[in-house]
C-alpha cells in the first residue's frame, strides 16, 4: 500500500515539474532571451489609405485585430468624406476583412497629419464652437453606422490640435460610446499636445503611438534613422512612465516605409515592398546607403518590446508591405505567435 502510494505520489511530481518547464518554456523566445509578457493577448492594428486599395485583395485582414480606414475629413456642413481611387470602395475593404476575419474592428481614421488649409479651417471652426460640434459629432456616428464600422480613431495632430480639441474628444466619446462604438487616436512618439486635457486623454480606448518620422523631408541635411529601437523605447518610456498611462491602453507604432536621404536637399519616402522587390537581402537590413527603413530584424525586436510593456502594435501602413515571404505582417504575427501571444486566434496564431 506504501508503494503504491509513493509511486502515485511520484507521478503527480513528474506532471507538476513538466508543467512548470512548459510555463518556463512560455517565457523564452527563439533567440534563447528571457520575456516577461505584458499580456498574453495584444493588438494588431493596421493603417489603411484609401489611395492603397488597390492592394485589398493582398491584405491579409485575418493577421490583423482592428483596421483603421484612413483618411476622412468634414466637409463645412460636417459631412463626413473618404477621397476614392480606383475601383475598390470602402465597402469592398469592409467586406472583403470581415469575411477574412469576423473579430476584427474596422475603424474610420479622421483628419491626418497633411491637411489642406481649406480642411484645416473646418476642423478649426467645428472644434471651437460648441454649438456646431454636436452638428459634425452627430455626422461621423452617423458616417460609422451607415458604413458598417466598429469605431473612429481621431489623428488631428500638431497644429491641428486646436482650442476645444478635448471638449470635441469628451463629447464624440459619449456619442460613440451610446451607439456601441470605440474610438482610438495616433500621438507623436513623445509629445502629448498641450490642448489635451486629462479626461480626453481618458476618453481614448487606446492610443497608438507613432514612433516614426524623427527624421525626414524636413531635415535633409541629418540622413539617418528615422525609427530606430531606441526610438521606440524612448516613445514607450514617455507615454508609459512620463505621461503615465496604462500599457493596456497603448499600441507600438511601426513604419512600413522609410526615407531616402541621398540628395541633400529633396527626401523621398519609399516603401518596404520596394526594397525587398529590388532585393531579398534587403529583408534583413535597416538601411542600404542613405535610405533607412525597418527590416524584419528590428520589426522582430519592435514586437519584443511591445511583448514586454504594452497591449499592441500598429503599422503605418498595409499597402506598403512587401506581399510575399518576406512580410512584415507576417513577421509580427509569426512573432506574437511564437511567443504565445493571441492577437487574431486565426492564420496560425
Amino acid at each position: 500500500m506504501n508503494t503504491r502510494l509513493l509511486l502515485i505520489s511520484f507521478f503527480f511530481l513528474l506532471i507538476s515539474c513538466s508543467n512548470d518547464n512548459d510555463d518556463l518554456n512560455d517565457n523564452i523566445d527563439n533567440d534563447g532571451n528571457n520575456i516577461n509578457l505584458f499580456s498574453n493577448k495584444a493588438r494588431v492594428v493596421g493603417y489603411f489609405p484609401y489611395y492603397r486599395f488597390s492592394v485589398n485583395d493582398q491584405i491579409e485582414y485575418c493577421k490583423i485585430t482592428h483596421l483603421n480606414i484612413s483618411f476622412a475629413n468634414p466637409l463645412a456642413d460636417g459631412t463626413i468624406v473618404l477621397p476614392s481611387s480606383g475601383n475598390t470602395t470602402l465597402a469592398d475593404v469592409v467586406n472583403r476583412a470581415r469575411s477574412q476575419n469576423s473579430n476584427i474592428k474596422i475603424y474610420i481614421s479622421l483628419a491626418g497629419g497633411a491637411l489642406s488649409s481649406a480642411t484645416s479651417d473646418v476642423w478649426k471652426n467645428f472644434l471651437a464652437n460648441s454649438q456646431d460640434r454636436p452638428i459634425l459629432i452627430e455626422k461621423i456616428v452617423q458616417y460609422s453606422k451607415d458604413n458598417n464600422l466598429d469605431g473612429v480613431d481621431v489623428d488631428l495632430e500638431w497644429s491641428h490640435v486646436t482650442e476645444g480639441y478635448s471638449d470635441f474628444v469628451i463629447e464624440l466619446k459619449e456619442k460613440l460610446a451610446a451607439n456601441s462604438l470605440g474610438m482610438t487616436a495616433a500621438f507623436p512618439s513623445e509629445t502629448k499636445y498641450s490642448l489635451i486635457t486629462s479626461e480626453a486623454l481618458n476618453a481614448f480606448d487606446f492610443i497608438n503611438i507613432m514612433a516614426y518620422d524623427y527624421t525626414g523631408p524636413w531635415n535633409a541635411s541629418s540622413p539617418g534613422q528615422h525609427s530606430s529601437l531606441n526610438h521606440a523605447q524612448r516613445g514607450v518610456n514617455y507615454w508609459k512612465n512620463i505621461i503615465g498611462v496604462n500599457g493596456e491602453k497603448l499600441t507600438l507604432g511601426v513604419p512600413f516605409y522609410g526615407y531616402n536621404f541621398e540628395s541633400s536637399t529633396t527626401v523621398n519616402s519609399f516603401t518596404y515592398g520596394s526594397m525587398v522587390a529590388s532585393s531579398i537581402s534587403n529583408a534583413d537590413r535597416d538601411n542600404v546607403g542613405n535610405k533607412y527603413y525597418n527590416g524584419r530584424p528590428t520589426i522582430r525586436d519592435k514586437v519584443k518590446l511591445a511583448a514586454e510593456t504594452m497591449s499592441g502594435i500598429m503599422i503605418w501602413e498595409l499597402g506598403q508591405d512587401s506581399f510575399s515571404e518576406y512580410s512584415l505582417l507576417e513577421t509580427i504575427h509569426k512573432k506574437y505567435t511564437d511567443y504565445g501571444v493571441e492577437t487574431t486566434n486565426l492564420c496560425g496564431n
